[in-house]
């Protein structure tokens, strides 16, 4: 069993990995049965899911910066903040613009893994700096 600190330590390096784009010392904190909550859809279990996870992303620059890591239990809760330059975003062109955005992963850790992320991310301010507009639906 982890201790409440040890979690902490684990969860903040799985963002610090990120930031590093070390994917495979990723995986090795990562259970055979990671599952992720609000991220890409239909990601597979696991290491394999991590992969998936960052093979989509293409090429990206990106720094993840700490604001707040909080633990109760088994639970670890990271609020951040990322900078990053990547060439798309749900499928709008960067054109080379810096996106900085906030998010917030919830990390079920047990015997020194992660074994479950729950993720909320503001996406739709991401995709508002990259020049996507929100129109009103017709209705008829």
């Amino acid at each position: 069993m982890s201790s409440i600190e040890e979690n902490k330590i684990i969860a903040q390096r799985w963002m610090e990995l990120i930031s590093e784009h070390k994917i495979e010392e990723i995986c090795e904190i990562t259970a055979s049965n990671w599952k992720m909550h609000g991220g890409l859809p239909g990601l597979p279990l696991g290491p394999e899911g991590v992969r998936k996870l960052f093979g989509s992303f293409g090429p990206i620059q990106q720094k993840w910066t700490i604001e707040d890591v909080i633990a109760e239990g088994d639970k670890v809760v990271v609020r951040a903040t990322n900078t990053c330059i990547q060439e798309s975003f749900l499928g709008i062109p960067s054109r080379g613009r810096q996106q900085t955005f906030t998010a917030t992963f919830i990390h079920y850790i047990a015997d020194g893994k992660i074994i479950e992320t729950w993720r909320n991310a503001d996406d739709l301010g991401r995709v508002l700096q990259l020049g996507a507009r929100i129109e009103p639906g017709i209705s008829e």
